[in-house]
């Protein structure tokens, strides 16, 4: 038993290293079977090709740039061995796992470049690290668990001679645990599955798990603003998030602790979603909650995607709600059953799971039964949902197989009022049509509702369709297309996944111009000389 306060250690080895030019563990890769591979080539109107990434050996990564004093410098904080500038290192944290990123490196793509990985110990040696490179003028652009897909890691000199890439996976630990309050602290760098095992040995959990729960990290998704599948019943990350320790170039921020302040603005809350370009989060405080003692799994039928949009919007407006929920659209619906071999229901199809004791998984899973009937709802039984949940994780894997076949997957998603959700949704996966349906081969938008809230709810969408002899001029031209289309329709540009450089472009649109100064002006008070995670996040001045 850990008492108040008391550290805890590590309890698990780290996740196997990510593939350099793909998702998670190369061991889990996936093929296609003919019959998968005949219904992509006739919805999809193109054949399948072999399309192999390049040897790694081939990679020709550009000579390190940083020079022998600040290297010297760097060793001096760390020790010389966590500061790494050999091929293999430097090529596993060349950017995330974005389409774009992965097709970059299939083709053997290598510019830019870390100059060097970093693996600091603590949040000290992370202050001084970032002293060092604040005075040699050295990019810093901090790494979790390298699963961003909108730039967010991209090695981004930003005009400065040198950049280095800030791996934070040796902050790997339960700091703290406060049983009275429910609340723990934990290192930034600690991996979600580590984190559940730290918690769990104590009885807790944190009930956060998006689809990069293999790989992505605490700091991770403090700095981005994560929200997981059970978001209906757990909050978003943020949500969960009662203190942050940060590192800046000028010193510590130590944030939050008390449930709640009327000091002035929530320094915490501005530091939440930053992705390392006003500081480096070392350390979050999280409420946790008693691991659950009964889950109940739920998957209902509706007739159309309205319909379902509907019943979940009745559900976020009452007091009785799922611990999980969401809508696929008739396409994302033909195509899970597709996938695992079953015979779609028609219409579109809805996942509920309920978690918590015995008598609150009961009490509730009967309230909204009865909501979801009343809505026009049909029961299918946990099966489907069963059949979800074991898929959950694999479809990066899918993705990586069909950019082998020549084929581009890749994500985007949003939010809006109810009021704007379904015409915003039309308009997005029209504009996501319009792009790249046409003589390189056909398309297939999908598209599902998977956090609600009582005035609004995300969109997810999932884009499948011929790479073409050019792929990453199709899919940017496709997420123009979108992204307006959102800005267009009043959706946020980016619900969960962050803004790193590809949303970079319409963060003035949704923060205004005036909002974009705000954030030049606290870079410009924690980080004087520009240094952390150049070209991320803050729009250009207009």
């Amino acid at each position: 038993m850990t008492d108040e306060n008391s550290p805890t250690g590590p309890l698990a080895d780290p996740a196997p290293e990510m593939s350099w030019f793909g998702w998670g563990d190369p061991a889990r890769a996936k093929t296609l079977d003919p019959a998968l591979r005949d219904l992509i080539a006739q919805v999809l109107r193109t054949e399948p090709e072999e399309r192999p990434a390049v040897a790694e050996d081939s990679v020709v990564l550009p000579a390190s740039r940083l020079d022998d004093g600040t290297r010297e410098a760097l060793a001096g904080v760390v020790g010389a061995e966590h500061v790494r500038v050999d091929d293999a290192a430097r090529l596993r944290r060349l950017g995330g796992k974005s389409t774009p990123d992965l097709l970059l490196r299939r083709s053997g793509a290598a510019d830019p470049a870390p100059d060097a990985v970093v693996h600091p110990a603590d949040h000290d040696e992370v202050e001084r690290l970032l002293r060092v490179c604040s005075d040699a003028r050295v990019a810093v652009v901090p790494f979790g668990g390298g699963t961003s897909v909108v730039g967010g890691v991209a090695p981004l000199r930003g005009g400065f001679p040198a950049v280095i890439s800030l791996d934070l996976r040796r902050l790997d630990r339960l700091v703290s645990l406060d049983r009275v309050s429910a609340t723990a602290v934990l290192g930034a760098g600690v991996r979600t599955p580590h984190a559940e095992a730290l918690l769990g040995e104590h009885g807790y959990t944190l009930g956060h798990m998006p689809q990069s729960y293999e790989y992505a990290t605490i700091g991770g998704y403090a700095a981005t603003r994560s929200s997981g599948q059970a978001s209906s019943g757990y909050g978003r990350f943020e949500d969960m998030v009662v203190s942050l320790r940060v590192a800046t170039p000028r010193g510590t921020l130590e944030l939050g602790g008390p449930p709640a302040s009327a000091a002035g603005p929530d320094l915490r809350r501005l530091m939440l979603g930053s992705e390392g370009v006003l500081g480096v989060i070392t350390e979050v405080g999280l409420r946790v909650r008693p691991r659950p003692e009964a889950v109940l799994d739920e998957a209902w039928s509706f007739p159309d995607f309205a319909t379902g949009v509907a019943a979940l919007r009745t559900l976020a407006q009452s007091d009785t709600r799922p611990t999980m929920a969401r809508v696929l659209d008739e396409a994302e619906t033909f195509v899970g059953a597709a996938l695992g071999g079953r015979e779609a229901a028609p219409g579109c199809q809805a996942v509920l799971g309920f978690e918590g004791t015995e008598a609150d998984v009961a009490a509730r899973s009967a309230a909204v039964r009865e909501v979801l009937t009343a809505a026009g709802g049909t029961p299918l039984g946990a099966d489907p949902v069963a059949h979800w949940r074991e898929n959950r994780f694999s479809a990066p894997y899918l993705r990586d197989t069909l950019l082998s076949s020549g084929f581009v997957a890749e994500t985007l998603e949003t939010a809006a009022t109810w009021t704007d959700l379904l015409p915003l949704y039309r308009a997005v996966s029209a504009a996501l049509t319009g792009a790249l349906d046409g003589d390189e081969g056909g398309v297939v938008v999908m598209c599902h509702v998977s956090h609600t809230y009582p005035t609004g709810a995300s969109l997810y969408f999932t884009v499948a369709t011929a790479a073409g002899e050019a792929p990453l001029e199709r899919w940017d031209r496709a997420k123009r297309a979108a992204s307006e289309a959102i800005v267009a329709h009043r959706g946020t540009i980016t619900h969960h996944h962050a803004v790193g450089t590809d949303h970079r472009p319409w963060m003035a649109a949704e923060i205004g111009p005036l909002g974009g100064d705000v954030l030049r002006a606290v870079k410009a008070a924690l980080d004087p000389e520009g240094v952390l995670n150049p070209g991320k996040l803050i729009p250009d001045p207009s």
